[in-house]
């Protein structure tokens, strides 16, 4: 059975030559409209066109968060869950679509192709993944109105699930794609290649796949799609960390629990606005100034809008009703204001300088970058010395692996972080309780914090109590 690799040997024709060869072929052509006619992304195009931009983007940003098409089939019904939301929801886009189809089509429409197009005999037929109320416009726009289109239906997930090459040939049949010429840019579309008369597999050098509202700035984008993309990170390394660590920390003394979570989870999206800002510049300092910067695979691959004041307005609008809610109603201390404030300053600049240290200076700023993460919300919230040596856990255990990684010059260390705050949380508890008042420390929230880190730390404590074996005991190596 042939890979990929030799179907794509076997097909690939430089543009020079696909284009000459569908001139000179006097049968149907069927063509790729994505990224081959239309050197972008149509339905990524569609989805760009929704007005206003904010509420469309969040509205897809909920819908990458639950992934209802895991009920529908899978990833390929994904846009199909995706245009009937916005469509639904921000319905006047088929209006906006419709009228910004010709500036799109002037601008990104394949000439050279669609030149040798017109110069054809034979007729001339769309595929398209994408979907009929979209593609049929844009199509019209290019200048072919009359051209046959097959694509997908928005009425149902037949099509998406199917696939291209099925739809195709069910509406074409097996004859008609035997005597054409198929001209696509897609390893997908390989059963249609082997199929036709004349296979042309052909990447144009302007086709360029841009992703719907990358120009609209929302919290948390640079974080998930280029730092750390497919790790989940705000619900692993925010919510269920620092979040919940502050939380945990504070809200045995909350006068309103509900109101007081709220107001922190207004306090962790403006502290992390920021925050996220840092390693914006932090990927930017490396690419330009280090001589092997580590970075991720997205980098320079996925557009994401990274402006300068927008974060900032942002982390005002949320510290500002953080500040509202965690004070009496009515109240808006100005000490609170600006004491948070100097944390968002403080992070920043801490953060910028440290990016710009060498690596090893490095290693005594991170302490400081960990304890903002974990401890910041303490200005505004009243915590106690037990919840104090659960956030000094914290920073250490963060700390440890870090100094491993920067002394060891090797990749990052695998260490059992939950385990460490455990043992670190454990170890400061029973100090202090020793030399100071012990029974200062029997807290409702010291138990709940030993509780939490026992949880967290539960398989790493399993894999260490299942390793522990007495050495005294094995049998002595033979000399």
């Amino acid at each position: 059975m042939l890979g990929s690799s030799d179907y794509s040997c076997r097909h690939d024709a430089e543009p020079t030559a696909a284009l000459e060869a569908l001139v000179h072929h006097d049968g149907p052509l069927l063509l790729d409209l994505d990224e081959t006619a239309y050197l972008r992304n149509s339905t990524e195009d569609f989805l760009d066109t929704a007005r206003p931009g904010l509420p469309a983007l969040l509205l897809l940003r909920l819908l990458d968060a639950i992934r209802p098409w895991r009920w529908t089939g899978g990833e390929a019904t994904r846009d199909l869950w995706r245009v009937r939301l916005v469509g639904t929801l921000i319905p006047w886009i088929w209006i906006l679509w419709r009228r910004r189809v010709k500036s799109l089509a002037a601008e990104f429409a394949n000439r050279p192709l669609l030149d040798a197009v017109a110069r054809r005999r034979g007729p001339t037929l769309f595929l398209s993944a994408g979907f009929q109320p979209i593609v049929a416009p844009l199509i019209a726009a290019l200048g072919f109105a009359e051209a046959r289109i097959v694509a997908s239906r928005l009425d149902t997930t037949e099509d998406r699930l199917r696939g291209k090459v099925a739809t195709a040939l069910d509406a074409l049949g097996e004859e008609t794609v035997a005597k054409s010429v198929v001209l696509t840019d897609s390893l997908e579309d390989l059963p249609l290649l082997d199929r036709c008369t004349r296979p042309l597999c052909t990447v144009w050098k302007d086709a360029r796949y841009r992703r719907a509202l990358s120009r609209i700035y929302v919290p948390g984008q640079y974080l998930t799609q280029i730092k750390r993309p497919g790790q989940r990170y705000i619900v692993h390394g925010i919510i269920l960390e620092n979040f919940a660590l502050w939380v945990l920390c504070s809200i045995l003394h909350a006068p309103s629990p509900v109101t007081h979570v709220i107001g922190l989870l207004a306090l962790l999206i403006s502290f992390w606005t920021i925050y996220e800002r840092g390693y914006v510049d932090n990927d930017r300092v490396a690419l330009h100034h280090e001589k092997d910067p580590k970075l991720s695979d997205t980098v320079g691959k996925i557009e994401v809008a990274t402006p300068p004041l927008q974060p900032w307005i942002w982390a005002a609008a949320f510290g500002l009703v953080a500040v509202f809610l965690l004070n009496k109603p009515g109240e808006l201390p100005l000490r609170d204001v600006a004491a948070w404030t100097g944390v968002l300053l403080g992070t920043h600049f801490g953060f910028w300088l440290f990016n710009r240290l060498d690596k090893s200076s490095r290693i005594w700023l991170y302490p400081g970058l960990q304890l903002a993460r974990s401890a910041s919300f303490a200005v505004l919230v009243p915590v106690g010395l037990p919840a104090s040596l659960a956030l000094g856990a914290d920073v250490i255990a963060h700390w440890v692996p870090y100094y491993v990684y920067r002394t060891s010059g090797k990749d990052w260390p695998q260490t059992p972080f939950f385990l460490m705050r455990l043992l670190f949380y454990s170890l400061l508890w029973i100090i202090l309780a020793i030399t100071q008042n012990f029974a200062g420390l029997l807290t409702p929230t010291a138990l709940l914090l030993l509780l939490w880190n026992l949880f967290r730390a539960r398989k790493e404590l399993r894999q260490m109590l299942a390793g522990i074996h007495r050495i005294d005991r094995e049998e002595p190596p033979s000399t």
